[in-house]
């Protein structure tokens, strides 16, 4: 027959075991651990607490689980300050719209001679009629463009030259009336732009009414750009 021999410290530490189970049994749940009748945390015989069978590290107290319960606070995040209201900048004024070209047509008879490049003296006053007194009507000038033009009368060459001397004569007398010489342009164009809207003229006409008829080709064109005033 076998003995079995039972230690008193053994003997005490099944009581605990077997007592503390009975405790559990009978205790109630509370967060992620349970309480016993006098409503603390349940704990074994090894004085560890009895955790629920839902417990997370979330429901850690410092009683049971101090390494869990302490964790880092982070404070909490200061409110943001409001951004300054901005005040909203005025919408640039938009720039003047230039005003629209002045075109001025002069007859080259009012200004010159019959296959001549000087003017006249009564051009002058026509000039200052047609152009420089309505000047004062643009704000500010930006460009000036004098072109001469010749009836079909004579060589290509020969009408090239003749309205390039006159459009320079009309620029040369602008200028000794005040304007930016760097601001006037001339072109001239002989007669490869006849004028346009005027009676056509027979070539069979006699000389003296066939250079009558083809006056109004020959002309001077000054166009006005500026800014309105």
């Amino acid at each position: 027959m076998e003995e079995f021999i039972l230690s008193i410290p053994a003997v005490k530490a099944t009581l605990v075991a077997i007592l503390s189970v009975a405790a559990v049994a009978q205790a109630q749940t509370a967060g992620g651990y349970l309480i016993d009748g006098r409503n603390d945390v349940a704990k074994s015989g090894f004085g560890l607490c009895w955790r629920t069978g839902f417990w997370t590290p979330a429901m850690a107290i410092a009683e049971c689980d101090p390494e869990l319960f302490k964790k880092d606070v982070l404070p909490a995040p200061l409110p943001k300050a409001a951004e300054p209201v901005r005040p909203v900048a005025a919408a640039p004024q938009p720039a003047p719209a230039p005003a629209a070209p002045k075109v001025i047509t002069i007859a080259s008879k009012a200004l010159f001679d019959f296959n001549k490049a000087v003017l006249k003296p009564a051009a002058r006053v026509q000039i200052d009629q047609e152009v420089v007194d309505k000047l004062a009507g643009i704000g500010k000038i930006k460009l000036i463009v004098v072109s001469g033009h010749t009836d079909r009368l004579g060589s290509a060459l020969y009408n090239q030259k003749l309205s390039e001397k006159r459009a320079e004569a009309v620029k040369d007398y602008l200028v000794t009336r005040g304007l930016n010489g760097n601001a006037i342009e001339t072109f001239g164009y002989g007669k490869t732009q006849p004028a346009q809207g005027v009676a056509k003229c027979d070539d069979k006409l006699p000389r003296k009414k066939l250079i009558a008829c083809l006056e109004p080709h020959r002309r001077v064109v000054i166009e006005i750009q500026g800014s309105a005033k």
